[in-house]
């Protein structure tokens, strides 16, 4: 009998210790073809901003415009895009996730070919209104759907999806800048624009074959329809329970509700949200608020959209002549980006969002400080070609826009996407994406004339100021959100003072209950060790 008790006691250890492991998560492949198919919409955004880096040195010559109204061409897109950033939040909530993202679509295209067929400055900038309206759709839309479909253990990969897309569209912008650089002037500035009037086509079918948002669809009350979707995008039936109850808890529907159609509160159909947001936030409310705002400011503040935007000029500045080259060494910074936010899309989810972030920023910081001295070196230097400055440069904006894509580019739409509590979050998203763009834009519009004012070697050193700052408020602003669900990220932005304000959420009471129950965990694995191997007393 002993001899017995002893080995019913190790197989029973075994089994605990294999339950109590943590796994590798498994990455659901239809939730992972859900994710690059709403993604995939952000490649347009990024070929629609960054195709009009090479453009405009054609744009120039062939309208005859002046470096004030090239500004405002090239950045006024991003404020544009403040219209389509607040309209999907509203829409998405509307009509459903997926059905946002089709609009988004076939605006891009529509924006794509008037750009590209444009005779004068005036209709090219209503092309560009048009696209910028697509690009606020897309930069709220995607993330949201993506979020909301994703298992917990891989959101933060999922998420960023849309980051690698806008990067992969940034770089195709500029192959598209290279490829048709050749092209007689009143040609090769409208084949760059109407070559992004392909792929719209082909992403609209691929759309129309994605399921709505589960987290939406539990929004309207259609709990049979959430489940359906809840079933292709878990990974075993105990994860659809608890994902649908969290999200009906999220939601206000009661647990007990478990028919296919149930009634929903009003509110879940996007009533009073702004309400909430901006005029009466509890404290917990109005800390996301400030997060998100604050990591969408510094995002751009920094001054990416500057290099994205104008690095032909920045290569010209530093000594590349020829617009062959220029737009040859653009090309590079394309592929610098493209490539590290595919590093970032594997780390995201294994090393958190904050060491991630901070390294980020202050890479960033160090690039910024360098190239903006090797700039200030070249200028008090003027007729001299001095190689190891110019080399300077160019590694340097390699660098920053290599930091930038493996932490604070992906990282502010992966965070602005998890932080908002279900009934606030297409609109909290939509606000994040404003800010976004508004810095974007004004970044954009300022940077040419900025570089006048105080050199271009000034105007990164400003941007460097600005990114210390950025790192000292993510620093002290921002937890981490890795390896929570969506309903317990909330809590994070709670403190001990909050714990007597109405919260009027069930996120709040789902992560007490999480917290009562963590004490029983080895005892529910104890449990199963013990059905997978009884004890011989037991006979």
């Amino acid at each position: 009998m002993g001899e017995e008790n002893a080995q019913w006691k190790a197989a029973s250890d075994a089994s605990v210790q294999a339950m109590a492991a943590p796994q590798k998560p498994r990455k659901n492949k239809y939730a992972f073809a859900c994710a690059l198919l709403a993604s995939m919409t952000s490649i347009l955004l990024g070929y629609d901003i960054a195709v009009m880096s090479g453009a405009a040195l054609f744009i120039k010559e062939d309208l005859k415009i002046d470096d004030t109204k090239l500004e405002i061409l090239a950045g006024i897109i991003n404020l544009y895009s403040l219209i389509g950033s607040f309209a999907a939040g509203r829409i998405s909530d509307w009509i459903g996730r997926r059905s946002t993202i089709l609009i988004a679509v076939v605006i891009f295209f529509v924006g794509a070919l008037l750009m590209g067929l444009a005779p004068n400055y005036a209709l090219l900038m209503v092309g560009r209104f048009v696209a910028g309206v697509a690009v606020g759709f897309a930069l709220v839309i995607a993330p949201v759907y993506t979020a909301e479909v994703a298992p917990t253990e891989v959101r933060g990969f999922l998420t960023s999806f849309s980051e690698v897309f806008i990067n992969i569209g940034v770089m195709l912008g500029y192959v598209s800048n290279f490829a048709f650089a050749g092209l007689p002037n009143h040609l090769n500035w409208r084949m760059m624009f109407c070559a992004g009037a392909v792929p719209p086509v082909f992403l609209a079918a691929g759309v129309m074959a994605m399921p709505e948002s589960p987290r939406w669809l539990v929004m309207q009350g259609r709990l049979g329809d959430a489940k359906r979707v809840l079933h292709k995008t878990s990974d075993s039936p105990e994860e659809v329970e608890l994902r649908l109850a969290e999200i009906k808890e999220a939601a206000g529907i009661p647990a007990s509700c478990t028919e296919d159609v149930v009634p929903v509160p009003k509110r879940s159909h996007g009533e009073g949200v702004w309400r909430e947001l901006l005029i009466t936030p509890t404290p917990t409310i109005r800390r996301i608020v400030l997060a998100a705002l604050g990591l969408q400011f510094f995002q751009q503040a920094s001054g990416i959209d500057s290099v994205v935007l104008y690095s032909p000029r920045v290569f010209e500045k530093a000594g590349i002549k020829t617009k062959t080259n220029t737009l040859g060494v653009t090309v590079a910074v394309g592929v610098t980006k493209a490539s590290f936010i595919l590093v970032a899309t594997f780390l995201l989810d294994r090393v958190g969002r904050r060491p991630l972030l901070l390294t980020s920023a202050g890479g960033m910081i160090i690039s910024l400080l360098l190239l903006g001295l090797g700039l200030k070196v070249i200028d008090h230097h003027p007729g001299e070609h001095l190689i190891w400055a110019v080399a300077l440069s160019i590694a340097t904006v390699l660098s920053f826009v290599a930091f930038f894509s493996i932490g604070l580019g992906p990282i502010a739409w992966v965070y602005c996407s998890e932080i908002f509590p279900l009934r606030l979050r297409a609109q909290g998203n939509s606000m994040g994406a404003a800010m976004n763009r508004t810095m974007s834009g004004v970044i954009a519009m300022t940077f040419l004339s900025l570089s006048k004012a105080i050199t271009t070697g000034g105007a990164f050193l400003l941007y460097a100021g600005i990114a210390i700052a950025g790192w000292v408020f993510f620093f002290f602003f921002l937890p981490e959100t890795r390896w929570k669900t969506l309903e317990e990220v909330e809590l994070l932005f709670a403190r001990k003072e909050d714990a007597n304000v109405p919260r009027d959420t069930a996120d709040g009471q789902l992560g007490k209950r999480r917290a009562k129950a963590e004490p029983l965990e080895d005892d529910h694995i104890v449990t199963q060790a013990r059905i997978l191997h009884p004890s011989p007393q037991a006979d």
